[in-house]
């Protein structure tokens, strides 16, 4: 496809990229790659139905959750996940198909990481998935570390969208989570040591969990500061998840415009543009109705562990 657009969704992880990454993949003019395809890596499925298929499943199927796939809730919840369908961050696939120096790096990646080697993987990962699928924009989501650097240097016309929350509500999130490798301690993550600063914070914390993961989503705002410094200004966005969800119409038609792309369906406001939907944010949403700071408040109340 002669116009075909390139958009990467950037955030922290558990931050609400899901959530809008769900929400501009219901468009039929977008492509993606699924949780399937991931999950039978082997087969290196294009998914040229993707799009098709998840705009035709109800609700309950458009499975809910970000990199790990969120928590189930009962036997009921983890069987409807088991055959629930969702955008996928593809580490699997990126693992046999690119690199394994995509899924978990211990530090960011960068221009200088782009190899001819790797780009051309990279490049032939991506165009041939969107190619199979022929849609004009093809989106993934990435995150922990940017690899924006790397990424713009293998597709200097891409766009970015960088989702940002709440540094506390993400920490609350993070420590909530199975999969987080938080627990393990700095030495057993993939963001490498913490700074004798950050290190001196965490041990007077009394190694607080909670801490640890703010201390997490420092770090990774500061590679994501980096990262944006480097790329033009035209192909940065940057969007937090608390304005998208109060006003979605508003940061809906800025994300639009960020990627270069109209989504051509009718609206009330006017135009010819169809902006995300509030009720669409909340019925996908995998954030708890609760205060995201409570589960921190209990924490400092009855001390670390």
């Amino acid at each position: 496809m002669d116009d075909q657009r390139f958009a990467f969704m950037l955030g922290t992880g558990r931050c609400g990229s899901t959530i809008v990454g769900q929400v501009v993949a219901m468009h039929d003019q977008v492509g993606f790659i699924a949780n399937v395809d991931d999950r039978f890596a082997g087969l290196n499925r294009k998914g040229r139905m993707n799009n098709r298929i998840y705009r035709a499943l109800p609700a309950p199927l458009q499975k809910q959750g970000g990199r790990r796939g969120g928590a189930s809730r009962g036997r009921l919840a983890s069987g409807v996940r088991s055959v629930a369908m969702t955008p996928s961050e593809g580490y699997r696939l990126l693992d046999r198909h690119v690199s394994p120096m995509l899924s978990a790096p211990v530090r960011d990646l960068v221009a200088e990481d782009a190899s001819q080697w790797l780009a051309r993987r990279l490049r032939t990962f991506f165009e041939g998935r969107a190619a199979a699928q022929g849609r004009p924009l093809f989106l993934h989501k990435f995150t922990g570390w940017p690899r924006a650097g790397l990424l713009h240097a293998v597709f200097p016309e891409a766009r970015f969208v960088h989702v940002v929350r709440d540094g506390r509500a993400v920490a609350c999130s993070l420590v909530q989570q199975p999969w987080w490798d938080g627990f393990g301690g700095p030495g057993g993550w993939s963001f490498g040591p913490l700074s004798d600063s950050d290190d001196a914070l965490w041990q007077e914390s009394g190694r607080s969990f909670t801490v640890l993961a703010g201390l997490e989503w420092k770090l990774l705002m500061q590679a994501f500061a980096d990262a944006q410094a480097l790329i033009p200004a035209e192909s940065w966005l940057e969007l937090r998840y608390e304005d998208i969800v109060e006003r979605p119409r508003e940061h809906g038609g800025e994300q639009r415009k960020n990627i270069n792309f109209h989504f051509p369906t009718g609206s009330d406001d006017g135009g010819n543009t169809e902006t995300l939907s509030a009720e669409a944010c909340l019925r996908l949403s995998p954030v708890s109705t609760e205060d995201p700071c409570a589960h921190c408040r209990r924490a400092k109340g009855s001390g670390s562990r």
